[in-house]
């Protein structure tokens, strides 16, 4: 490894530690070696061999070398190129990993239309390989089917994908209707700061599953029985609604859950129960009816429906680079508060009659985005529960607050780590003031320029920072993007498609 090698994968390596909030000192404790070794390491002085950079990545959740592995690591950004064109948006992520989860209640075979073919998705299914259900990708398309085993070989979980994704913890409403014991390993994902279960357990346990947190691992016991239950949700969560929900269906009688979610991908899964025989009333509201039946034993077929943070992602793409696109299927009742507020701003939009999804359900639109100056909110950016603005949301309106003029405040109340990534930003020209680990300043408009960068370990903060690249005259680099790959499909191919120029490529 030459000189110049060694220290720039060291400077790599020091970045994702300190964005994993690590010191020299618990790295090396996490590697079984000594800080002045890490020292070095980041440094740029000392041989690396495959083996440690492997470890090494493995202990910040970063790809520093991938041998025999397909897919991109990073991207090489030319900016300061205006798109053009129509780009469709896909299925959500989060509708489609909990479908993935809610196959577990049915014994016969599930058929997913149209579902992303993401890394999140990717570490779900290795989970379920590895209990023994069986799972193909239908040939020339984005449908997968799934059929389980007589019985799920939960011993042999494949711990490695679970810790890698937080989905794992919506197992648990699925598998306490058929296992009186099991154990899950600790949820991962994005790097958010602390997000409890307790809503989790505290929920579940109405239902008879009773958790306990110990060795990195979740230990459950269950004992289910006919449900007359008023549930009360102690937060309006997404993944704590869709757990007692699959907890739910297979009771039978009747769970009322009360202060739920209604968000977009409650309302698929719920609109997926009902496929499966599950009576419920009250979708799209925070009081959920749920009539459920001891046995699932059917073959379906189920199309989540698109995605509005992937919408909101390419809605700022447009304006940061100041763009006439026409971005096509957008689920529009779960990006109106979005849309109102850019409104506010000054944007511009042409929006087409609504029609359904493939779902039946869900109202679509096209909307083509038309390029202008953009003035700052009057009030701060701030998220709230569905009907408000969607959390995951939030992060887009700091990239599009540092094109317009004037100065916002983006206050991300709901997680303790995220509104500090947005501080990334400033290495591609903006300027964000961090106030507190919630809010930021954002003084616009931006000169962009290029950057070399890691990712941030978090999934939308890497998004907001690509699509600034993209408007950053000259050519710019984002490393390590695997968590953008978590939920985006071919983002780099579909963005080129529109006329930005992104090479993925690998260092080994």
């Amino acid at each position: 490894m030459s000189e110049d090698y060694r220290v720039r994968i060291g400077a790599l390596i020091r970045d994702a530690r300190r964005h994993k909030g690590l010191t020299q000192a618990e790295l090396a404790k996490l590697l079984a070696t000594s800080q002045s070794a890490v020292a070095r390491i980041e440094q740029g002085q000392q041989n690396l061999s495959l083996e440690t950079l492997a470890r090494i990545g493995e202990a910040l959740d970063s790809e520093f070398v991938s041998v025999g592995h397909s897919g991109p690591q990073h991207l090489r950004i030319v900016g300061g190129q205006e798109l053009s064109g129509e780009i469709a948006v896909k299925s959500s992520k989060n509708a489609g990993v909990a479908l993935l989860c809610a196959s577990l209640l049915n014994r016969g075979r599930t058929t997913i239309r149209g579902l992303a073919r993401i890394e999140e998705v990717n570490r779900i299914l290795e989970v379920l390989t590895s209990i023994g259900v069986k799972t193909r990708w239908l040939p020339d398309s984005n449908d997968l089917e799934i059929v389980p085993p007589a019985v799920l070989d939960l011993a042999s979980i494949d711990v490695e994908a679970a810790r890698r994704t937080r989905t794992v913890i919506m197992f648990l409403g699925p598998l306490l209707h058929d296992h009186a014991s099991f154990r899950l390993p600790y949820a991962g994902g994005c790097d958010l700061g602390t997000r409890t279960i307790e809503p989790h357990m505290s929920a579940l346990q109405h239902l008879g599953l009773t958790v306990e947190a110990t060795h990195g691992f979740y230990a459950a016991t269950s004992q289910p029985q006919v449900s007359t239950q008023r549930i009360v949700l102690t937060e309006r969560g997404d993944t704590v609604t869709e757990n007692v929900l699959m907890a739910a269906a297979r009771i039978p009688g009747t769970t009322e859950i009360r202060n739920a979610s209604p968000n977009y991908m409650v309302q698929d899964l719920c609109f997926f129960l009902q496929t499966l025989g599950v009576q419920i009333d009250g979708i799209g509201t925070t009081t959920l009816r749920v009539t459920g039946v001891p046995e699932i034993d059917v073959d379906v077929e189920f199309a989540p429906s698109e995605d509005p943070i992937e919408a909101m992602s390419l809605l700022a793409a447009a304006v940061v680079t100041g763009s006439r696109i026409t971005i096509r299927r957008v689920p529009i009742e779960f990006m109106e508060i979005e849309i109102a507020t850019l409104e506010t701003m000054g944007m511009r939009l042409e929006i087409s009659p609504e029609y359904p999804s493939a779902n039946g359900k869900t109202r679509l639109v096209d909307l083509t985005t038309i390029p202008g100056p953009l003035h700052a909110a009057l009030d701060k950016i701030h998220p709230m529960p569905f009907p408000g603005l969607n959390i995951d949301n939030l992060p887009f309106f700091a990239l599009i607050a540092a094109t317009a003029q004037g100065t916002t405040m983006i206050h991300d109340w709901v997680y303790d780590n995220r509104a500090i990534y947005l501080t990334e930003l400033n290495r591609v020209g903006a300027k964000v003031q961090l106030l507190d680990p919630h809010r930021v300043l954002i003084e616009g408009p931006t000169r962009w320029r290029a950057a070399e960068m890691q990712c941030p370990p978090a999934l939308r903060p890497g998004v907001v920072v690509l699509l600034a690249m993209l408007a950053a005259p000259g050519t710019s680099v984002l490393r390590n993007v695997y968590v953008i790959n978590r939920g985006y499909e071919d983002l780099a191919e579909r963005l080129n498609k529109l006329g930005a120029t992104i090479d993925v490529f690998r260092d080994i």
